[in-house]
């Protein structure tokens, strides 16, 4: 049961959920509508909006502005093998912003989902960065 739910503005509900789905290990829970997904993952709630999608997290602000995928904020899914992973990714045709980084906890990469939104994936190097 997901404990932790964070939302995604993406230009493509459908794309997002086979990117997602195919490529990261989620599991749809439900699309009930074109512009609206909720996925999961262990404890992680995926809910996915497309921009001026109607009432919810895609609607447009009361000044007009609409919501738009992208940026630097993001989730991080831990690996064992980090190198492998990007491999495998690579080869589904999956966007990387760069190569691989060692940081002070481990290492990690930030991949693209179909609307430029960034998931880090990250192989800790410490015990105390493992999530489990």
């Amino acid at each position: 049961m997901a404990t932790v739910s964070v939302r995604y503005i993406v230009d493509d509900v459908s794309a997002a959920i086979a990117f997602y789905c195919q490529r990261l290990g989620f599991a749809e829970v439900m699309h009930p509508a074109p512009a609206f997904a909720m996925l999961s993952r262990g404890d992680l709630r995926l809910t996915l909006s497309a921009p001026g999608g109607g009432p919810g997290g895609g609607q447009a602000l009361p000044d007009g502005t609409l919501p738009r995928p992208g940026g630097w904020n993001r989730f991080a899914i831990e690996v064992d093998d980090l190198a492998g992973t990007v491999e495998e990714l690579l080869g589904q045709g999956v966007r990387f912003r760069s190569e691989i980084v060692t940081g002070v906890g481990g290492k990690q990469i930030i991949a693209e989902d179909p609307s430029g939104n960034p998931v880090e994936l990250f192989e800790p190097t410490l015990p105390e960065a493992r999530l489990r």
